[in-house]
């Protein structure tokens, strides 16, 4: 089930069915059904399972379901809209707002110092800002972790073609829009500059986006992403970082990836571990490189993925 058809309930559905207060609060408590904002709700087990830019948008959904005039999300909500990663969900919606329009709703944020351009994109019956303006506005006011996932994101989307090809030419074309974005920005120019600087595209996951800042931390050289190595009969390996600057190989392995291999393959997580398994042995043997994989546990700073690097001899040079 897609964020679209995830079906949205106002309590005055529920009354017509003779839910009441106590019915509802009830099912809430129980878990049957979850609070979306005040007056709007969904089924627990349509949401319970929603990664937080879905969850995001799903809100959205909901604000514009109960607002007497349509709103243009900006900032996360808009790139949660546009499908880019959200590592943080801190309950707020942000929405453009011209200075005569009044103070929003419970839980909205309304960014006049943005309206000067109300150009908007609209996606399933959602109105938000353009993908690069989303991008620009996100680098300029969220930290370095948030906003250089976002960027990744959505040079990935622009720039990148599976299994390793990437277009530097169009990465640079959408950094410069960007760029061009955040100049007439009275705050934030400079932590966007360094977001948009650091982007690169061949991160796969979040997760590759926060290691490589981490990476960069410790005082490793900038990585080399998505690196292909020869495998048996004719295949290829692709490798997430390449530290080439201390002759090793590095992988992020949320269980998410797992899952997802397991998913699109159709076989069930263990027999791809194995996989991986052997995988990573024909790796080790045929480079003669040290390999070490780390997980959202080993990304809470530098310094924890620092002592997991160190357990397997690879240190900054």
């Amino acid at each position: 089930m897609t964020i679209a058809t995830v079906p949205l309930i106002r309590r005055s559905q529920l009354a017509e069915h003779g839910w009441h207060s106590r019915r509802i609060r009830s099912e809430v408590e129980n878990g049957y059904l979850r609070p979306v904002r005040p007056g709007v709700y969904a089924r627990g087990a349509d949401v319970e399972s929603l990664l937080p830019e879905q969850r995001i948008a799903l809100r959205a959904r909901a604000l514009v379901l109960v607002s007497a005039n349509r709103p243009i999300f900006c900032g996360m909500t808009a790139a949660a809209i546009q499908g880019l990663p959200c590592l943080r969900d801190d309950g707020l919606l942000h929405v453009l707002s011209p200075d005569s329009r009044p103070s929003g709703a419970r839980g909205v944020v309304r960014h006049r110092d943005l309206a000067r351009d109300p150009h908007y994109v609209e996606l399933d019956g959602l109105r938000c800002t353009p993908l690069v303006r989303t991008v620009a506005d996100v680098a300029r006011m969220e930290s370095r972790d948030v906003a250089v996932t976002v960027v990744d994101a959505a040079l990935r989307e622009r720039a990148f073609t599976p299994p390793g090809g990437y277009d530097f030419d169009e990465a640079d074309r959408f950094r410069e829009e960007a760029m061009n974005w955040t100049q007439s920005a009275t705050r934030g120019r400079r932590a966007a500059e360094r977001a948009l600087t650091l982007g690169d595209g061949r991160a796969q996951l979040p997760g590759e986006s926060v290691s490589r800042l981490r990476l960069l931390d410790l005082g490793f050289a900038p990585p080399s992403l998505q690196v292909p190595v020869a495998g048996p009969r004719g295949s290829t390996y692709w490798i997430d970082f390449g530290l080439d600057d201390v002759g090793a190989w590095g992988e992020f392995d949320g269980m998410v990836k797992y899952r997802r291999l397991a998913a699109s393959a159709g076989r069930d997580p263990q027999s791809v571990l194995e996989e991986e398994k052997r995988r990573e042995d024909w790796i080790r043997g045929t480079t003669q490189r040290r390999f070490a994989r780390w997980g959202w546990e080993h990304l809470t700073d530098a310094a924890t993925l620092g002592r997991r690097l160190s357990a397997f001899g690879i240190t900054p040079a």
